[in-house]
């Protein structure tokens, strides 16, 4: 419904693997879409999206029509009570597509 109503649509990559990771894939979509939002549960810093933005910018710099996007956890201990608003979620990474739309 929301792609109707926005008139938007997203290539989603499912790693099956951290490590070795299948950066081609990635890149064929950022080239295709001129986009990238990575999403994970880990901290924001130092996690596997830092890594995989860094990629991006060094081979796919000329294609992006948006900064990079990392929708992840946030840089702080937390609470297991509150893991719903420490973790990514699908309102998180739609309001996250949107933005790197808008842009």
């Amino acid at each position: 419904m929301a792609e109707e109503a926005l008139g938007i649509t997203c290539e989603v990559i499912d790693l099956r693997t951290l490590y070795p990771y299948d950066f081609d894939i990635i890149k064929r979509s950022v080239l295709k879409t001129g986009r990238a939002l990575i999403s994970h549960e880990a901290p924001i810093t130092s996690g596997l999206g830092s890594e995989l933005s860094s990629r991006i910018q060094e081979e796919c710099f000329l294609s992006l029509e948006a900064p990079i996007k990392r929708i992840c956890g946030y840089d702080t201990p937390f609470p297991h009570i509150h893991e719903p608003l420490y973790y990514p979620d699908r309102f998180k990474i739609f309001e996250g597509i949107k933005e790197t739309i808008k842009y």
